[in-house]
């Protein structure tokens, strides 16, 4: 007999969902305003028609199993298209509404997304942005994220990708070091100076300078006292206090540049770049606010 989906089935998937997102009945309840008993029936009935276990429930805290992490990712997207469906029929499915979540490392979300924000709210004032601004590695199911900005190619095979640019990289230093220390003529110089690491959040390695040498790019390793990890602004204060040369983002330190607080060395073997990328998972349905974002950002970050 063909199985039908009723009211009751997609309240029971809002629910669900909801749970899932806020971490416990009690919290998806205050956020939809019923009781924490009918979420618990809700998700109860799920279970039983589905025959799976949707939560691991303990006396501390409640976490998806796995079949509940591909149940929710597959809910979401179908609570997304049902949406989309009512806009088309009701006619207002030219104007995007409802809220983006979206994780951005430090470096791009301070000087890239941030300063963006305001023009795509005034371009879609019925779009709510919640940012993440973090070099931590995230999950899309688990953390309930729409998109994340990333750097470097990923190959992540199951991450659909779209290059927002190729960020160009540059050597600064303090002119109080320069004077101190004296300014690198060549790549080996780099060897007698104090040159500051960046290290991965996910590897805990440092990260190798690219530079270019005899016209090819290449990965410089390069010691010093200071590593810095996590965050690659960081090191950009490091360096503007004088504690040796540092490889960054030529976005980061463009106003250091003009201020004179920082200088470009190595300038003949710059002009190397990497990628960042906006990312969200293969086969998920992009709800029309999420889309939105996406295009907004090709069509005007400043480095494209």
């Amino acid at each position: 007999m063909r199985r039908h989906f009723d009211d009751v089935l997609v309240g029971s998937i809002e629910l669900f969902c909801a749970a899932a997102e806020q971490g416990s009945f009690t919290a998806a309840a205050h956020a939809l305003g019923v009781t924490p008993a009918a979420v618990s029936r809700s998700v109860a009935r799920l279970e039983a028609r589905l025959g799976a276990q949707l939560f691991v429930r303990t006396t501390r805290q409640m976490s998806l199993t796995e079949a509940g992490r591909r149940y929710l990712e597959q809910c979401r997207q179908g609570l997304a298209l049902l949406i989309d469906a009512e806009r088309t029929v009701t006619g207002t499915h030219g104007q995007p509404a409802g809220v983006v979540r979206i994780s951005a490392p430090t470096t791009y979300g301070h000087h890239r997304l941030l300063p963006l924000l305001p023009r795509f709210r005034m371009a879609y004032p019925d779009v709510q942005v919640e940012i993440h601004v973090s070099n931590r590695n995230i999950d899309f199911v688990d953390d309930g994220y729409d998109l994340a900005i990333r750097a470097r190619e990923l190959p992540d095979s199951r991450l659909v990708a779209h290059k927002l640019e190729d960020a160009e990289l540059v050597v600064v230093a303090a002119p109080g070091y320069l004077a101190a220390r004296g300014r690198p003529d060549a790549i080996a110089a780099l060897a007698q100076h104090d040159c500051i690491n960046f290290a991965l959040p996910r590897t805990g390695r440092p990260v190798p300078w690219l530079l270019r040498d005899q016209g090819k790019a290449v990965e410089v390793a390069v010691a010093g006292s200071c590593c810095v990890f996590e965050d690659l602004l960081a090191g950009v204060t490091l360096a503007r206090s004088g504690g040796g040369l540092f490889q960054a983002y030529r976005f980061t330190v463009e106003e250091d540049l003009r201020a004179g607080t920082l200088v470009e060395v190595l300038g003949e073997h710059g002009g190397c770049a990497r990628p960042f990328s906006v990312l969200y998972p293969h086969g998920r349905h992009l709800p029309l606010r999420v889309r939105a974002l996406v295009d907004f950002l090709l069509a005007t970050v400043p480095g494209r």
